[in-house]
This record gives structure tokens, sequence and C-alpha cells, in this order.
């Protein structure tokens, strides 16, 4: 009785953050985009967002990948929880997992502000952050703080966690640094992002080449024979050839797979918001196209031999199975989230679960990679 008295209340909340999160959202643009994202994060702290438990899942949902097992096929993606702040309370508003980051070996305070941009027109977001965050050592001790490290992972989340990691601005050597915080994050992660893509940091991308990529992996592995799933991060702006070659690179270091992808810093000509040429990473609706692209491009290329996660421009349920359907085993979302509020993820698997019921599927993983 008391299991379905909190049912009903969790769903009760969160019809009524549904509600009135158009009008949230609206108080949210009288601050900069960044006051907003921490104001967020301060609910989050504050219980203000989420359900009271966490969610049960329909079993239609579950995904197997990594070795993991994740309740439902969405994930959040790195960037929102940099610092490792509100693990426990996004797992209550019924994410598959939580991807927080991304971390840097020492703290750092990014690029200068203005640096956070929405382009509401469009459901965009740019953004020039520069991996700000808390450094390493204070992340882990937060992440240490929600889970047990000397046994199963069944603490005060539900789900899988994984960890974002990137270098430094200013003093940074990749082959070190990358390998040393795989051995940071080893005992907290579920599994581990190489970020190597992002648009922000000056001669982050050029890590992708498959000769700087050669090296960082191999790093990692000498130093860190057993490590969580390790997995790259790409950018949606990739030439084919350089995509052929990564993807070859990957496979033979025995990684365990991809994300795809990451922000753009191309601008499609229809864009409408006020800020469209700023520089930075474009993140958001317009890009959903091309990151589903260069997923299925990567899906046909690694033939089922790497795990990959879609993200970029994910908005409803359908979305989600459109990543699945060109070859995803996992997604993530984070630009959504900031437009339609802490109810996006329920709503997203019940659409999900719609369209499950009417074709007749068991479960979601049956359609991965049925569009390629």
């Amino acid at each position: 009785m008391k299991s379905k008295i909190g049912d009903r209340v969790s769903k009760l909340e969160q019809e009524v953050i549904s509600f009135c999160y158009p009008w949230i959202f609206k108080g949210f643009r009288c601050f900069s985009p960044e006051t907003g994202h921490n104001l967020a994060i301060s609910s989050l702290l504050l219980g203000f967002c989420g359900g009271r438990k966490p969610w049960q899942d329909d079993p239609r949902l579950k995904i197997n990948a990594m070795g993991l097992s994740f309740p439902n096929p969405i994930g959040l993606a790195a960037g929102f929880d940099k610092n490792a702040m509100v693990i426990s309370p996004l797992s209550r508003l019924g994410f598959g997992a939580v991807e927080v980051g991304t971390v840097t070996p020492r703290p750092q305070e990014g690029n200068p502000k203005p640096r956070l941009f929405r382009l509401i027109e469009d459901g965009a977001i740019i953004n020039r952050m520069g991996f700000n965050n808390d450094g390493i050592n204070r992340v882990i001790g937060r992440l240490a703080r929600i889970r047990n490290i000397h046994g199963p992972f069944k603490t005060k989340v539900h789900i899988p966690v994984g960890v974002n990691i990137g270098i430094n601005k200013i003093g940074a050597n990749p082959e070190k640094d990358y390998p040393y915080l795989v051995g940071m994050v080893s005992h907290y992660a579920d599994y581990i992002v190489l970020n190597l893509s992002s648009p922000n940091t000056p001669g982050l991308r050029d890590l992708q080449h498959p000769s700087r990529l050669r090296k960082i992996l191999a790093a990692i592995k000498d130093q860190h024979p057993a490590h969580p799933p390790l997995l790259v991060k790409l950018a949606p702006d990739l030439e084919e050839k350089e995509v052929e070659a990564i993807v070859e690179t990957a496979i033979d270091a025995g990684i365990t797979g991809l994300i795809l992808t990451n922000t753009t810093i191309s601008r499609p000509d229809d864009l409408q918001g006020d800020f469209r040429y700023e520089p930075g990473g474009l993140s958001g609706r317009p890009i959903r196209k091309k990151s589903t692209e260069m997923l299925a491009r990567v899906a046909r290329l690694s033939k089922g031999r790497l795990t990959l996660i879609g993200c970029g421009g994910i908005e409803t349920g359908a979305d989600v199975i459109e990543k699945i359907m060109y070859g995803a085993d996992f997604t993530q979302v984070y630009s959504a989230l900031i437009y339609k509020g802490p109810s996006l993820v329920q709503n997203m698997k019940q659409e999900i679960i719609e369209i499950l019921s009417r074709e007749n599927i068991q479960n979601i993983s049956e359609l991965k990679g049925v569009a390629l």
C-alpha cells in the first residue's frame, strides 16, 4: 500500500512540475543561462524537482550494454552535472544513466563569461564553457559518497554513473593526464568517457586524430590494464576518412565504444536565435540530423564491434527510437532538458512504450540497427 501511495505521489509531483515548467522557464529567462543553470542545480539539491524514490521502468525499456544494465535507454549527457553535485536527484527524474563532468586533473574556471547562450526559437544552446569544474579530487570525493566502493553499486543511486574526463587548458599533457584521470575515477565510475571533441579547449579536437588517439589509448592500457568500460566522445564535424580511421583505431585499441556526437562548430543556415553567431559548440534540435548521420556511418563501419551511444538533438521518445534504429545501443539528452524541464524523461519513456505497444515489440533493443 505504501509503495502504491508513493508511486501516486511521485506521479502527481511530475504532473505538477510538467504543468508549471513553461512558466518556470519563462522566469529563468530573466536570468542569464548560466545563472539559470546554477538555480536548477540548487533546486535539485534542495529536492524541489523529481520524485521521492527511484522510478520502476517498464521491462521493455531495459538495455544491456558494455556489461551494464540500464533500466531505460535515456541517459543524461555530460555537461549538466559537471561536478557530481546532484547525481541522486537526477536519478529520481527517471534517467537510465547519468554522466558527470567534464572533469579535469586540476580545478579551472573555464572561459570568460558570458559563455552560454539560449537559441530558444531553435531549441538549441551554444556554449563555450571551457571545462569549468572543481577538479578530479573534489569530484571523486562526491562520487565516493554516493556509492560503496567495497561492494556492488547499490547505495544512493540505482543507475549506472559515467564520468567524462578532459584536460586542463594550461599545462596539459594528454598522454599523462588521461591515464591519470582513468586511474583516479576507476573505483567510482561505471564507465569512463574521454572527451576529445569539445571545441572550447584549444587543440583538444586534434587529439581525435588516429595517431594522437592511439598514443593516449596505449598509455591508458599500459598503466591501467583493468578499468571500467572506456568510450571516446567524437565531434560531428569530422570528415568521412577521419571517421573511418578513428573507428579502426578504436577497435584495434580494444576500447568499449564511442559517443556520437558532441556539439558542432557549424551553423545551419536556418538558425533563428539572436545568438546564433556566437562562437562555441551548438547543441540541441539543429544537430539531430547531423549527429544521427554520423551515428549511422559509424554503426556501419564498426559492425557491432563497438558500443555506440547516440547523442544530439533528442527531444522525444521517437527521437530515441530513431537513434537506436540507426545503430545506438543507448542514448543521451541534455539541451531538451533545459527547454522541457524535469518531466522530459518520463514523457519520453511513455511515448516509447506507446510505440512499442502499438508495434508489438517486446524490448526496445529489438530495434537496434533496423534502419541501417
